[in-house]
C-alpha cells in the first residue's frame, strides 16, 4: 500500500526565481497557488492549471516576463491576489471563468505593468476591471 499526501496547494515561494523553468503542469487537486510561488520565473512561458484551482495568491506569477497567454476558463478560480501577474510584460491574453469573484487589489494592481494585455484600455489597477 502506498500513501500519497493530499497536496492541495503550491507552497509560498515554492519556485521563486527558478530562472530556467519554462513550463508548469499543475496536477488536479491543487486549489491554491501560494504567494509568490513562481515570482521571477523569467523563462516561464506555459502554465497548465487544474480544474480544481480556486485561488491564485498575491504575486504568484509576478515578473514572469515570458508568459504571453493565461487561460483559466476551465478552472474554478474565484480570486486573483494583488500583483498576481505584476510585470508580466509579454502577457497579451487573459481568459477568466465566470467563477471569478474578486481581484485582491488592496496593495497593487493584479495586472500592473502588463502593457501588452488586451484590451489595452483596461485600467489594470481597477479592482472592478473585467478581463475576458
Amino acid at each position: 500500500m502506498t500513501c500519497e499526501p493530499n497536496i492541495t496547494q503550491v507552497a509560498y515561494n515554492a519556485c521563486q526565481y527558478a530562472k530556467n523553468l519554462i513550463s508548469v503542469d499543475l496536477p488536479e487537486g491543487i486549489t491554491i497557488i501560494g504567494v509568490q510561488s513562481f515570482d521571477g520565473c523569467i523563462s516561464l512561458k506555459e502554465i497548465k492549471f487544474p480544474k480544481s484551482l480556486t485561488k491564485i495568491g498575491a504575486g504568484s506569477f509576478s515578473r514572469c516576463s515570458s508568459i504571453e497567454k493565461v487561460d483559466l476558463l476551465h478552472t474554478k478560480v474565484q480570486e486573483l491576489g494583488y500583483h498576481a501577474f505584476y510585470g508580466c510584460t509579454k502577457l497579451r491574453e487573459m481568459k477568466v471563468p465566470d467563477s471569478l469573484q474578486k481581484f485582491n487589489d488592496d496593495e497593487g494592481g493584479v495586472f500592473e505593468n502588463c502593457s501588452k494585455l488586451v484590451p489595452s484600455d483596461i485600467d489594470v489597477s481597477d479592482s472592478k476591471a473585467v478581463v475576458t
